[in-house]
């Protein structure tokens, strides 16, 4: 993520806000874009996390100039990221789906945790997310279960690869 990117995922942000999904992880929107930044370095790189918290790379997806979609990806899992949230969480703004971007983005951020010595990648996705369930199941995912998040919703684990 860019510097000039800040107008484009702040309106990825608010397109995703009434699915109750987030675009732009942790940021707190009163802070500097260039805050956000480097914060986001700091969490690649694993420094000053708090213990809610794992190593992370985050990622948009760019096509002729737009942001259509972000990934992040966590280097490790702990008993929350288990459960519920995995090693991968991804997104499509919604003028772009449907568009085969989703599986790429995917498909791009499970090289990348393999880079990252991770051989079996836990996806996870809402129940009710088809979509998702379809991308995930496409490169491979093997359906383990269904459990509850924090939040109380049902989501399922695949594991890929």
């Amino acid at each position: 993520m860019r510097a000039e990117d800040e107008p484009e995922a702040v309106a990825a942000q608010a397109e995703l806000e009434p699915d109750d999904f987030t675009f732009l992880l942790f940021r707190n929107p009163l802070e500097p874009w260039t805050d956000y930044l480097a914060q986001l370095e700091r969490e690649r790189c694993g420094v000053g996390l708090g213990d809610d918290r794992l190593p992370s790379t985050f990622l948009v997806a760019e096509v002729d100039g737009a942001l259509v979609g972000r990934i992040s990806i966590r280097h490790e899992l702990n008993k929350l990221f288990e459960n519920s949230g995995g090693h991968i969480g991804y997104c499509v703004r919604p003028a772009f789906r449907r568009l085969g971007y989703a599986t790429e983005i995917l498909r791009q951020g499970v090289l990348l945790a393999r880079g990252l010595g991770i051989e079996r990648v836990l996806v996870v996705c809402d129940e009710g997310n088809a979509g998702s369930m379809i991308v995930i199941e496409s490169l491979g995912g093997v359906f383990e279960d269904v459990r509850e998040d924090l939040k109380g919703r049902l989501v399922r684990r695949y594991w890929v690869g």
